[in-house]
């Protein structure tokens, strides 16, 4: 439990009912607000804090040493919110379904970051994976490219462990994995990858860039990325077929 937030409430004379009501969220969400690790989004926790008459350093001391990247910070609290998570990449694995490796190996590019930073940031991205194995995890649902699978990230048993990897997740009831084939030619998901979130508070979708996450809220551009998920999924194996795909393409990494 965060006891310090439970505390705070008690003395406050406010319940997660009573929290709820004030800050325009489900009941339920602001039970969860008492859970360790389960962090308030960034534009709900000031209303918290003030709420119950604590600084919001004292009930969430984590904030200030999380791994994450702080422009990041905002879209990972949708994420953990989330029941569903719609995921479309074009050119990697998505990171929630990536090995250490391949993390690693994506993070290490370019010498954009040095060592320590590397690993920082491979620590943050399993973390964020602990989601997928939690009581009540998302219904999550990932497309890719064909390509995603073919291209060499950290060399060849990287990438085999990788494919294992993928065939593993796909065996959980609520992972969900298709892929696009070559054969599918143009296709809008090639105009780059993004990602939609539907929670108890609604729904966000993230689009990233080489600098930074830009979280989006607007429900015409959640519905303009919504038509797009449906049309690439109109081209896409169905999800025993891309197994299949997946383990042929990490047999050819094997030789």
């Amino acid at each position: 439990m965060n006891h310090a937030l439970q505390v705070a409430m008690v003395e406050a004379g406010e319940t997660a009912e009573s929290l709820a009501g004030q800050i325009g969220v489900d009941p339920k969400t602001a039970a969860r607000w008492v859970t360790p690790g389960r962090i308030p989004q960034t534009r709900h926790r000031a209303q918290v804090a003030a709420a119950v008459g604590r600084d919001v350093a004292d009930l969430w001391p984590d904030v200030l040493r999380r791994r994450e990247p702080i422009w990041l910070r905002e879209w990972i609290e949708f994420e953990r919110e989330a029941r569903l998570l719609r995921w479309f990449e074009p050119a990697l694995v998505p990171g929630l379904l990536q090995t250490e490796a391949y993390a690693r190996a994506v993070l290490g590019w370019g010498g954009l970051f040095n060592a320590d930073e590397v690993e920082q940031r491979t620590r943050s991205r399993m973390e964020r994976q602990a989601i997928l194995s939690g009581a009540k995890p998302p219904q999550f649902f990932a497309m890719v490219d064909e390509a995603v699978l073919r291209r060499c990230v950290g060399g060849p048993a990287v990438m085999v462990e990788q494919c294992a990897h993928l065939v593993r997740l796909a065996e959980r009831p609520h992972v969900h994995i298709q892929s696009v084939p070559a054969s599918a030619g143009g296709h809008v998901g090639l105009a780059g990858a993004f990602i939609l979130a539907k929670g108890p508070n609604g729904e966000a979708a993230h689009l990233d860039d080489r600098l930074r996450a830009h979280v989006v809220t607007q429900q015409e551009d959640i519905d303009n990325l919504g038509e797009a998920w449906e049309a690439i999924r109109a081209v896409a194996l169905p999800t025993e077929q891309t197994l299949s795909l997946i383990k042929e393409v990490a047999a050819t990494w094997q030789t």
